[in-house]
């Protein structure tokens, strides 16, 4: 009887521990979107006048039929990400990438497209479009190049 008290007083101990681990860990994960708040909002005066956007300096994402690319300027290379991995990504940019605001530029991936993969790119757009809004991030729709 005494054997069995203890095995449960360490069960309990190990829960609560875990418990207490798991809460920890989870109240230091920085949230992206308040991260992404701590970025001024957009300003479309900084921006509006640009036309060739091989100018622009913020963030440029491009909706694809199975992702979206996060277009690294620096290296010239596309970050592909799920839907839901864009504003934890945006979120790791230093702010120096934001000098319009919060405020992205994105475009449709272009080419031809089969029907089945219009939808695809339309759905990618709806969802990150939605994404974005939530986050209070300002999104300028450019023509795909």
């Amino acid at each position: 009887m005494i054997a069995l008290r203890l095995r449960l007083v360490v069960i309990l101990f190990a829960s609560l521990v875990l418990v207490a681990c798991s809460h920890d860990s989870a109240a230091t994960t920085p949230d992206p979107e308040a991260i992404l708040q701590s970025i001024p909002a957009a300003d479309s005066a900084k921006y509006e006048h640009i036309q060739d956007m091989r100018k622009w300096q913020n963030p440029y994402l491009i909706v694809r039929t199975d992702s979206v690319a996060l277009l690294d300027v620096a290296d010239n290379a596309e970050i592909h990400l799920k839907p839901d991995e864009v504003l934890p990504e945006l979120a790791k940019l230093p702010a120096s990438n934001w000098p319009y605001g919060r405020v992205v530029a994105a475009a449709e991936l272009s080419g031809r497209f089969s029907e089945t993969d219009k939808i695809a790119i339309r759905r990618n757009k709806g969802i990150i479009g939605g994404l974005l809004e939530g986050a209070h991030i300002a999104v300028r729709w450019v023509p795909s190049a």
